[in-house]
C-alpha cells in the first residue's frame, strides 16, 4: 500500500474530494445501518443466552459449541445445506447462463416467451402449489399418474414424505426457482454487448461461438457472472420456504431440513435469540467464503 492511502493523506483526499463522499453519505449510512450494524448485533448476540424473557447473559462461545458438538440436528442441517449449495448454486448459476445464451439470437417475441417462462419461478408466490401437484402422493399427482399409467409402479410414490425421495424432489424444484434473476441479469447482459466486439474478433481469428463466448461473451459480462453468482450463493444458502410449503416443519426424519430452517425454528419458535444468531453468523461465515473463492474464479474468467 502506498504513502497516499495512509494516515493524514487519506484524510488530505477525502477533504480534496469532499463533495463525492457527501453524494456517497446516503448510501454508506444506509449500508451501514441495515447491513453492517445487524451483522454486529447478531454476532455480539451469538455471545450471549438471550431468549427474548429475560435479558441477555454473556457466555462466550458456548452456543457454537453446543451447535458443533451437542446440535445434530444442526449438523445434519449444515450438511444438507452445503450439499444442496454445492448442487443447486452452480446448477442454477449454469444452467441459467446457458439458457441465457442459447436464446439470446432467437427473434425478441419468441425470446420475450423463454424470459417468462424461466423467469416466472422466481417471481408466482403461487409456485409451489404447482409442485405439490406434480409430486402429489396419490395416483392424481402428475408423476404418479405417468409412471403408473406406464407401468413403471404399481403403487403411488409418496414424494413429499418418503426420506429417500424427498431430497431428489427438492433439488428439481429449487433449481428450477433459482434461475430467474440470474437468469433474467444474463439476459439484460447479453443483449447490451455490442455486435461490433464479435465483428473485430472474427477479424482476428475468432472462428466459433465457443471461441467468442470465452474470448468475448464471459469477460463482458462480469458484472452480470458475480451478481449472479452472489445471488446463486445467498438463494442456495437461504433455502427455506420451499422446505416448509412442500415437505412440511419439520420435514420427515429432518432429511430436507437446512441452516436456514434451523434458524428459523430457533428464532421465531423457540425465541432463542442467542443460539439463533449463532446461526446466522455461521451462515454469514460461510456465505462470505464462497462469495471470495467465487470473486477469485470470475477474476480468471477471459484470461
Amino acid at each position: 500500500m502506498t504513502d497516499q492511502y495512509r494516515g493524514p493523506g487519506l484524510f488530505k483526499r477525502v477533504g480534496a474530494h469532499w463533495v463525492s463522499y457527501l453524494f456517497l453519505l446516503p448510501f454508506a449510512g444506509a449500508f451501514a445501518v441495515f447491513t453492517v450494524l445487524p451483522v454486529c448485533i447478531s454476532f455480539v448476540n451469538s455471545l450471549t443466552r438471550y431468549s427474548m424473557l429475560e435479558p441477555p447473559v454473556f457466555v462466550g462461545f458456548d452456543n457454537y459449541v453446543r451447535m458443533f458438538t451437542d446440535d445434530e440436528v444442526f449438523q445434519l442441517a449444515m450438511k444438507n445445506t452445503i450439499f444442496l449449495a454445492l448442487i443447486i448454486g452452480p446448477g442454477g448459476y449454469l444452467a441459467s447462463l446457458l439458457l441465457a445464451w442459447m436464446i439470446n439470437t432467437l427473434p425478441r417475441s419468441l425470446r420475450t416467451v423463454f424470459v417468462v417462462v424461466f423467469y416466472a419461478p422466481a417471481s408466482v408466490p403461487g409456485i409451489y402449489s404447482i409442485w405439490k401437484i406434480i409430486f402429489s402422493g396419490d395416483e392424481y399427482g402428475l408423476v404418479n399418474g405417468f409412471l403408473k399409467r406406464w407401468g413403471f409402479v404399481t403403487e403411488p410414490i409418496s414424494f413429499l414424505y418418503d426420506p429417500t425421495k424427498m431430497m431428489m424432489v427438492l433439488i428439481i424444484c429449487q433449481l428450477w426457482i433459482s434461475m430467474g434473476i440470474g437468469f433474467l441479469s444474463f439476459v439484460a447482459g447479453l443483449k447490451s454487448i455490442d455486435r461490433q466486439y464479435y465483428e473485430a474478433a472474427a477479424v482476428d481469428g475468432v472462428k466459433n461461438r465457443w471461441q467468442e463466448a470465452w474470448f468475448i461473451t464471459l469477460p463482458m459480462l462480469k458484472p452480470q457472472l458475480l451478481f449472479g453468482a452472489i445471488m446463486a450463493i445467498t438463494g442456495s444458502f437461504g433455502i427455506s420456504e420451499v422446505t416448509v410449503q412442500l415437505f412440511g416443519f419439520p420435514s420427515t426424519d429432518y432429511t430436507v431440513h437446512t441452516m436456514a430452517n434451523h434458524l428459523s425454528d430457533h428464532f421465531s419458535i423457540r425465541y432463542d435469540v442467542g443460539y439463533a444468531s449463532s446461526i446466522a453468523t455461521v451462515m454469514f461465515c460461510l456465505m462470505i467464503g464462497c462469495n471470495k473463492l467465487v470473486n477469485r474464479l470470475l477474476g480468471r474468467v477471459g484470461r
